[in-house]
C-alpha cells in the first residue's frame, strides 16, 4: 500500500509518497479501502509542526471507505460496509488503513463516498459549533469568518437551515458572490471594509452574539469589536497564525465578553457523541438542507500541490483526494 508521511515538520514539500505493510486489523478495529480522502486546514498544521505529532507521521483526519476485513470483537460492522470517519486518528492520506471500528460510521445510501470525505471533519465541526459551543436559534444573527472555505459553506447553510440570520466574511468578490450563493445573507469584503464597523451597521449597533473565528490572530481584534455584550467569541482555529499573549482583561473591557477556543476532538471523545454528531450530519445532508460543495479534486500522489493551493488560498469549498 502507499501513503502520504512526513519524517520532519515543515512546508508541503515534507510530504511524501512511500510504500508501507498494512497488517490484519487487530481486535477492535476494521481494515479500509479508502475510496475518497478529505483535505483540512488542520492537517497543514500536523504537517507544519504548529500542532506537533510525533513523527515520523501520517497526514489526514478524514476519508471514506469500504470494510475489507473485520478484527475480533467487532460485531456492529461487517465487510463490504461503506463508512467514513472524520475526527482521526490521524493518517487518513493513505490508500488503506486500520481503523477503530468504534470511531468509524455507517453511510447511509443518500451520500456518496466523495461527499462523505469532502464533509465528515468539516460537517461535525459545524455541528458542534453550531448546536453546542453556541446552539444557534432562529431569529438569531451570526457572524462567520471565511465563510467560502470548506467549514463556512456547510455552516452557513446548516444556520440558514436553524432560521439564522448570517454574516460572513471573506477575501475577495468571487468568495462574496460564492458565499451568497450558498444563503450567506451579508458578505464582508474584509480586505476593504472595516468588519466591525460593517457589523455594527447591519445589527443597528448591537453587534452579534456568537462570532466563529477559523482565522485566529489576524481577526481577533474585529471578531471581539462585532459582538454584543456578553457575546462569545468561538476562536477554532488560526489560519493566520495562533492568539498569542492575549490579555484577558479586554474581554471586561469590550462588555463581559466569552472567550472559548474548542476542537472538535473534544466534542466527539466519547463514541456516543461522535455518533450522534454524525447522525445530525448524515441527516441535513441527506435531507438536502446541506449540500456539499467538492470544487477541488487531487490524485493522493498530489498531496504536496493540494497543501500548496490549500495555504495559498486559491481553494474554495471543499477538497477531496483520490487514492
Amino acid at each position: 500500500m502507499k501513503a502520504i508521511k512526513f519524517h520532519k515538520p515543515g512546508g508541503p514539500e515534507v510530504m511524501q509518497y512511500e510504500e508501507f505493510n498494512l497488517e490484519a486489523p487487530a481486535a477492535g478495529e476494521v481494515r479500509l479501502r479508502h475510496t475518497a480522502i478529505g483535505l483540512n486546514f488542520i492537517d497543514t498544521y500536523h504537517r507544519s509542526g504548529a500542532y506537533p505529532v510525533p513523527l515520523p507521521s501520517g497526514v489526514g483526519l478524514e476519508a471514506s471507505g469500504v470494510v475489507e476485513a473485520v478484527g475480533a470483537g467487532v460485531t456492529h460492522l461487517k465487510e463490504g460496509d461503506r463508512v467514513a470517519y472524520g475526527a482521526g486518528p490521524i493518517g487518513a492520506y493513505s490508500q488503506a488503513r486500520n481503523m477503530p471500528a468504534n470511531r468509524v460510521s455507517v453511510l447511509p445510501d443518500t451520500i456518496s463516498d466523495e461527499t462523505a470525505a469532502a464533509m465528515m471533519l468539516k460537517g461535525m465541526t459545524a455541528r458542534y459549533l453550531l448546536r453546542e459551543t453556541y446552539e444557534v436559534k432562529a431569529g438569531d444573527t451570526i457572524l462567520w469568518h471565511a465563510v467560502a472555505g470548506g467549514v463556512g459553506l456547510i455552516a452557513v447553510q446548516w444556520a440558514k437551515h436553524l432560521g439564522a440570520r448570517v454574516i460572513g466574511t471573506t477575501s475577495s468578490p468571487e468568495k462574496a458572490a460564492l458565499a451568497k450563493s450558498f444563503g450567506c445573507d451579508e458578505v464582508i469584503n474584509y480586505t476593504e471594509e472595516d468588519v466591525a464597523e460593517r457589523v455594527r451597521d447591519l445589527t443597528d449597533g448591537e453587534g452579534v452574539p456568537v462570532v466563529y473565528d477559523g482565522v485566529g490572530k489576524a481577526t481577533l481584534e474585529a471578531s471581539l469589536d462585532s459582538l454584543s455584550p456578553r457575546g462569545l467569541l468561538a476562536s477554532f482555529g488560526s489560519a493566520s497564525g495562533p492568539v498569542t499573549g492575549f490579555d484577558t482583561g479586554i474581554l471586561g473591557a469590550k462588555g463581559s465578553l466569552y472567550l472559548t477556543r474548542p476542537t472538535l476532538m473534544t466534542y466527539v471523545a466519547a463514541d456516543e457523541d461522535l455518533q450522534a454528531n454524525a447522525a445530525d450530519l448524515f441527516e441535513v445532508v441527506g435531507s438536502g438542507a446541506v449540500k456539499i460543495e467538492i470544487n477541488q479534486t487531487y490524485e493522493l500522489a498530489d498531496a504536496v500541490k493540494a497543501h500548496q493551493d490549500l495555504e495559498g488560498r486559491r481553494t474554495t469549498g471543499s477538497t477531496v483526494l483520490m487514492p
